[in-house]
């Protein structure tokens, strides 16, 4: 115990350094939250892995692989797919964007990627980060818990404690930069650490001789990687739910904004090979160490969850006891305690930068600058600490039976479900629109609750969908519902019709060009007052745009002439009332041989559009009474 203790100290130890040395890179809200965007890719590969894996792969994967068999390792075809195609196809795109928004948070990038008017996107997005992350939080210290209490033989209680302390400190010191070098740190010990205890394992099982006829002689559905059920459709649900997993990697906020302090896209090049392999050999060893312990600890007809813990979750520190020595269970322990902290540290992190940035200096104290905000921020970090725990506490005595490994998922399900299909819509289509995004968040995040506690009990398709779990089906209904959302025509688009089919009845046409006076050529809506036919007076063409596209020569304080043409001189007193009258939305003005019209935004509601009919009439007036 002794031993224990000593290795446990030096750990800590370390990671105090880690937060002190980190604490004098905090100069301001940026290096607290993102490290001043100039962290190696070393450190981001192994932040984010370490980050996304949590003690979920020490504790929960490996009683996954005790429980499953082979059927276990869809969980690592899963996650190394998903790892692969966010580094590769999304992690630079992401890196460019929110560069180029200065987003130092995921709300902050949404925010300025849709060009947001309200504030109806970041309170969205911010909400449901404070509330999943805080669930997220609290699986991690319930795990901590547990993890003090069967390697270490501490009361659960107690031991939650003290991980909570460990983390607090260090991440309260250094922020951002403080979780990325300990992650780094972290990412180390449990990479090594997983990968020699099925090693050591091995050689101590003869060679690991026999292992599928082990696992047949225990339960023969173990060693069917296709699924342990008679039913085909529970085999496919169950693999779906298991592979589906790594969907939350396209995305989570916690992982993505590691791509933001990365210091350039060339890093991310490089830490996508060590993230690869990373996750390819930890998730592979944490499910091979839960199948050894499944053949070395029970029996044909025993119940595994009796002997292995719930969920088995009791399979590694069983496993490690039985055949390491005493100091190197007392520096599993460390790596137990590293899979966990290197999650803890980020999401309260990111927890904190929802509530001080998005909520409250973005949307009640917009007036305080960023460097006004690094103390609250710890503050914030410590709140959202303490509503963790208290979860975490409760969820021990209130549910003593809970499944660890399915409880993580809960709250990683809940915000990738709200936030990839968003980040990945807003990387790969330029027309989702905020709108779209609001429905997709929601979607997500509703559906999460509603698979969770609803679907799963309903009697003929519950079962299957508590295999599927809810991450899979969540993210494809918010997928879908994005571009749902933008089909249905909203509000303005409703207006815009009943402007048009207005002006139809009243006798203007309506049509469409391209307007050549921006600085890009972007589609308009002409709205025209035709000429009666036949029309006795020669028209010769001429128009005003607004001074803002700067062409032309000018004509008042607002417009100046398209071209050299312009307005007869004797029109020039009521074209300047006129042009007082219209509302901004109008961007041109002028007449052709077809008739008077001007390029209209369509915004500004009725005033506006009355505002145009008058100035397209009065104008048309004035060419009848000359042509008579």
């Amino acid at each position: 115990m002794t031993t224990k203790i000593i290795v446990l100290a030096i750990y800590v130890a370390i990671l105090f350094l880690i937060g002190i040395l980190a604490s004098r890179r905090i100069k301001s809200m940026s290096d607290y939250y993102v490290g001043g965007k100039n962290m190696g890719f070393w450190a981001v590969a192994f932040s984010a892995r370490a980050t996304g894996e949590s003690g979920w792969l020490l504790i929960g994967l490996t009683g996954m692989g005790a429980m499953a068999g082979y059927s276990g390792y869809w969980v690592v075809a899963g996650e190394l797919l998903g790892v692969f195609i966010s580094w590769q196809f999304m992690a630079k795109r992401f890196k460019r964007r929110s560069d180029e928004y200065k987003a130092i948070t995921i709300p902050d990038y949404l925010q300025s990627h849709f060009k947001s008017k309200t504030n109806s996107l970041r309170i969205i997005s911010a909400s449901v980060l404070v509330i999943f992350v805080v669930i997220y939080v609290a699986s991690q210290m319930d795990v901590t818990g547990i993890a003090f209490e069967s390697m270490l033989g501490i009361d659960y209680r107690v031991g939650v404690l003290i991980g909570f302390s460990i983390v607090l400190i260090y991440i309260f010191i250094g922020g951002f930069v403080a979780a990325v070098w300990s992650d780094l740190f972290q990412g180390i010990l449990m990479f090594f650490g997983l990968l020699l205890l099925p090693i050591v394992v091995w050689f101590s099982m003869d060679h690991g001789a026999g292992i599928t006829e082990g696992l047949n002689a225990i339960d023969p559905t173990l060693t069917q990687v296709m699924g342990r059920s008679d039913d085909g459709w529970m085999n496919l649900f169950t693999i779906l739910g298991l592979s589906m997993i790594g969907l939350g990697f396209l995305g989570s906020p916690q992982v993505y904004v590691r791509f933001m302090s990365i210091k350039s896209e060339k890093e991310i090049d490089k830490g996508k090979w060590v993230a690869l392999i990373f996750t390819l050999l930890t998730d592979a060893a944490a499910v091979t160490i839960g199948i050894f312990g499944r053949i070395y600890f029970t029996k044909e007809g025993q119940d595994p969850e009796v002997i292995l813990g719930t969920g088995g979750e009791d399979v590694l520190s069983m496993l490690t006891s039985e055949f390491l020595s005493t100091i190197l269970v007392a520096i599993f322990i460390a790596i137990v305690l590293s899979a966990i902290m290197s999650t803890i540290d980020s999401l309260l992190i990111l927890a904190s930068s929802a509530i001080t940035r998005d909520f409250y200096q973005k949307i009640f104290r917009p007036d305080l600058k960023d460097e006004d905000l690094t103390k609250f921020s710890r503050l914030v970090t410590i709140a959202m600490a303490l509503v963790a725990l208290g979860i975490a506490v409760l969820l021990y005595n209130l549910y003593p039976d809970r499944k660890v490994f399915w409880i993580m998922i809960f709250g990683w399900s809940g915000i990738a479900a709200t936030f990839c299909p968003v980040i990945i819509l807003s990387l790969f289509w330029k027309g989702y629109s905020e709108k779209g995004a609001i429905a997709s968040m929601i979607t997500g995040f509703s559906s999460v609750i509603l698979f969770k506690f609803v679907v799963a009990d309903i009697e003929s398709v519950g079962a299957y969908f508590v295999e599927l779990d809810v991450l899979a089906p969540s993210f494809a209904l918010a997928m879908i519902m994005g571009p749902i959302m933008l089909m249905q025509p909203n509000s303005l688009q409703r207006q815009q019709a009943g402007f048009r089919d207005s002006a139809i009845k009243l006798g203007f046409k309506i049509r469409s060009a391209m307007d050549q006076t921006q600085s890009s050529a972007q589609l308009m809506v002409i709205y025209e007052n035709p000429w009666p036919k036949p029309f006795a007076f020669e028209v010769e063409s001429w128009s005003v745009v607004r001074q803002q596209f700067d062409h032309g020569i000018h004509f008042d304080k607002n417009w100046d002439w398209k071209g050299k043409a312009e307005a007869p001189d004797l029109f020039h007193a009521k074209l300047r009332a006129v042009l007082t009258l219209l509302p901004d939305s109008v961007s041109r003005f002028g007449v052709t041989e077809l008739g008077v019209y001007c390029c209209w935004e369509e915004r500004g509601g009725k005033k506006a559009f009355d505002a145009v009919i008058s100035g397209l009439r009065e104008i048309h007036v004035l060419y009848e009474a000359q042509a008579t």
